[in-house]
């Protein structure tokens, strides 16, 4: 890869579009030219991987090369299969994929080439297995500790002939392991979590990348001691050092950013942005670094970017950007053979349907052709869908990469001009610009749990709807009818979010970063962990914080009712803007209970003129309790779900300040409900004064849609390139209001209607951890709950999959 020059890229930026899904209209030359498929991601993103792929199994995290670069191996994480894949580099073939209970990113060759060891998660272990005949045999284990819930969790390692050292993310810890007695030599404890290690070419430093510290620890291996420590960006993970063991290269997480340390200086020379754009807000993630053989070139992987980024490094402290390179969904992991570049794409290549069969099975479904359902029906989890593969391709050329770059911006649909002025209409009372005025003043945004367009909405005439997948129909969810009749139906809305995990953190912050990504598969797969994604654990929070954060530097005054608000005491800005009368997370309280509390706290403030510009309520009991003998049916936990929801839009509805307020209700997530388009669909609800009446608007809007609508109502810029880029929601709302207030409808369902049946799944509900959002396993708690209104005989349709599904979109209105 020799003799590349800079390249521009010279991007025609285009905002403001009618009607426009980002980049439709964008160039697709190159794409063309070199014959590649671009691929239309339900976040508005898209992919266009290049070279050759093999299939890896569930989120590959770590790719490692034997000393010798005869192998290639592959730790796959993921929720459903986890394994260590062995790859012939020669054929680029796959020799072994060896399942392992438990593992979690630490993998490494024996410098003989004759073994390779791997975490095993949170089994506390590090796993022994013999190279013999190409194939992985399982030779021993070094215990660390006894399995979870004892906390250790060993996670980056590397190795000697005669040591392993290993980081651990749980209890903080540094191993250093002797092979042939297969024992505990030395612990020493770090300050935080930490990712991975990696040892200078002496073997005589180990360099720790202590991830929860923003820092480079220097452990001296003969001393025993740390000697020193370095100051990075936030989220340390991935590192690579030079040969001669001067430079050390650490991308960071929780930032856009690549840091380069001098070891003998023991400071960073050198930050490389690796964003599409100077200055953009977090959203690139870069978790992956390697040189080229001759170290003349850097390559990062920009997991929420899909791609890599090229830079000239040969000159230290003089780097230059040369471009980037298209790949699948979610890069986790790069290294370089010879003139060949390898990544690991932890989401795979794009949305998928279940592969056991066109699932949902669906009367709308193109595949079902009047088969028997109960044939053809799969089983998978949302969590487990994601299949990763490994790409393979060779450095490109100058011409090449100037392909590949353009290919990267048209596949990106975030741009500084877009975080500057978003797409909109005069006079419409959504702003177009930071700063500009509305006459919107209160924005009240609704959090529910883990609905699917089609479970609600599905029977809904006038939306792209499925009736067979409709679980909870008008007759339940009286409320949610009429608000999408009255006011906006929204039947091409994403969420940007799996489960609720992630959920809460793209629902505030428009991003979770690669903690969140990266470890909440792991306890919904049932193998360990705690449940840290809703402000337990800092390493969790987004570099620059939540959208309270964002609120609080510009003067925005705002108030939680639930929401993280048993972490308040962590979160400054957020501990004295709770509502402490409001009822937290707790299926056992009524969401209508919480509504009456939500109202004298609303009154109160009303009274005194101090309703706060930004309410944010959470009303999460359509998460349900499945079929828990004592707790309320699956109908009733739905039906009083709706109510709160109806009765708190009327009760804005009836105040004084209903002409200048909004309210914007999403889920966190869709989780493993069925839906016809994709199990990302969900649904979202806007309602008040500017907001459109009897009107259906077909474009596609994510969570981060309804963020960057807010934001610009309020005057708060963008947390991430997501909502930065995201497709605000202008089209629901009219230039002229209407203050006709909303009725909340009664309920036709018992609330008080309880689980009193014994049987098969309400001995497993019984069993289930309900006092979080997600502590459970919920393949199985979903098809309870579709049971419990179905009956027990029925079998729950899968999620199905999808690559972006376009929709046809209404023309932009004028006024109306």
């Amino acid at each position: 890869m020799k003799n590349i020059a800079l390249i521009v890229v010279v991007l025609s930026l285009m905002t403001g579009c009618k009607n426009q899904q980002p980049n439709d209209n964008l160039s697709s030359s190159a794409v063309q030219k070199l014959g590649l498929k671009r691929v239309k991601l339900t976040n508005g993103w898209a992919l266009t991987p290049i070279g050759k792929s093999l299939k890896l199994q569930d989120l590959p995290l770590n790719l490692v090369v034997s000393p010798s670069k005869k192998y290639l191996a592959v730790t796959n994480n993921g929720q459903s299969t986890q394994s260590i894949t062995l790859i012939d580099v020669a054929t680029e073939t796959i020799l072994d994929d060896e399942p392992i209970e438990k593992s979690w990113l630490g993998l490494a060759f024996s410098p003989d080439e004759k073994h390779l060891y791997a975490s095993a998660g949170n089994d506390n272990k590090i796993n022994i297995y013999k190279i013999e005949n190409n194939q992985l045999q399982k030779e021993g284990e070094i215990i660390l500790d006894k399995p979870w819930p004892v906390k250790v969790s060993p996670a980056g390692l590397c190795a000697t002939e005669k040591h392993i050292f290993v980081v651990a993310k749980e209890n903080n810890t540094l191993y250093q392991l002797d092979i042939a007695s297969k024992s505990i030599l030395k612990k020493i404890p770090l300050a935080a979590e930490a990712y991975t290690c990696i040892l200078s070419p002496d073997k005589g430093l180990l360099y720790i990348s202590l991830w929860g510290g923003a820092k480079v620890l220097i452990y001296d291996i003969a001393a025993a001691k740390i000697i020193d420590e370095i100051a990075v960006d936030k989220n340390p993970n991935d590192m690579v050092l030079t040969k001669n063991g001067q430079y050390l290269y650490v991308s960071h997480g929780n930032d856009n950013t690549v840091s380069l340390i001098d070891t003998k200086l023991k400071q960073r020379i050198e930050t490389l942005s690796c964003a599409l754009y100077p200055d953009s807000p977090i959203g690139s993630t870069p978790n992956g670094v390697a040189l080229s053989d001759d170290e003349e070139y850097l390559f990062i992987a920009n997991a929420d970017n899909n791609c890599l980024a090229v830079f000239e490094v040969e000159e230290k402290g003089k780097s230059r950007s040369l471009g980037f390179i298209p790949t699948g969904w979610y890069p986790t992991s790069v290294k370089t053979i010879g003139d060949k570049v390898y990544v690991t794409n932890g989401k795979g290549l794009s949305s998928s349907a279940n592969p056991k069969g066109p699932n949902p099975v669906s009367s709308k479904s193109p595949q079902f052709k009047g088969a028997n359902p109960e044939a053809v029906r799969g089983t998978q989890y949302i969590g487990g869908l994601f299949k990763g593969t490994l790409s393979i391709f060779n450095f490109p050329d100058e011409k090449t990469l100037a392909d590949y770059s353009t290919i990267v911006y048209e596949n990106t649909p975030y741009n500084k001009a877009k975080e500057l002025e978003s797409e909109g209409q005069k006079g419409n009372p959504i702003p177009t610009k930071l700063g500009q005025k509305s006459p919107i003043k209160y924005v009240f945004y609704v959090i529910k749990e883990n609905r699917t367009y089609d479970q609600v909405l599905g029977d809904v005439k006038t939306g792209n709807g499925d009736t067979t997948l409709c679980l909870f129909p008008r007759r339940i969810t009286p409320n949610q009818h009429a608000l999408v009749n009255e006011f906006v139906l929204l039947d091409n809305f994403y969420v940007d979010a799996e489960v609720s995990a992630d959920g809460h953190n793209w629902s505030m912050a428009a991003y979770a970063n690669d903690y969140v990504e990266k470890t909440w598969v792991t306890s919904y797969g049932g193998r360990g962990g705690t449940y840290d994604y809703e402000g337990s654990r800092e390493i969790a929070y987004p570099k620059n914080g939540f959208i309270w954060d964002f609120a609080h530097r510009v003067g925005v005054t705002f108030r939680s009712y639930g929401e993280f608000s048993e972490q308040r005491a962590k979160m400054p800005n957020l501990k004295n803007n709770c509502s402490l009368k409001f009822p937290p997370y707790n299926l056992s309280i009524k969401d209508i209970t919480r509504v009456d509390a939500w109202k004298a706290d609303f009154d109160s403030l009303l009274a005194k003129n101090s309703v706060p510009q930004l309410s944010i309520v959470r009303l999460g009991n359509d998460h349900t309790a499945g079929a828990r003998v004592g707790m309320p049916t699956t109908e009733a936990m739905v039906a009083d779900n709706d109510l709160a929801v109806g009765k708190l839009v009327e009760h804005i509805s009836k105040s004084g300040i209903w002409e200048q307020s909004v309210v914007f209700i999403l889920e966190d997530d869709a989780q493993n409900g069925s839906d016809h388009v994709d199990a990302h669909r969900s649904t979202a609800y806007v309602a008040g004064g500017y907001v459109k009446r009897g009107y259906v608007d077909h474009t596609m809007y994510s969570t981060s849609s309804m963020l960057r609508t807010m934001e610009l109502i309020l005057g708060i810029p963008p947390m991430s390139q997501y909502d930065a880029a995201a497709t605000p929601m202008w089209r629901c709302f009219s230039k002229t209001a209407n203050t006709k207030p909303f009725t909340a409808l009664k309920n036709n369902i018992n609330l008080d209607e309880r689980n009193v049946a014994v049987n098969r799944n309400s001995i497993k509900s019984s069993e289930f951890d309900l006092s979080k959002p997600d502590l459970i396993n919920d393949l199985e708690f979903s098809q309870i709950v579709w049971q419990s209104v179905k009956g027990l005989k029925s079998h729950m349709p899968a999620p199905k999959r999808s690559a972006f599904l376009m929709l046809k979109e209404e023309e932009e209105d004028e006024d109306d």
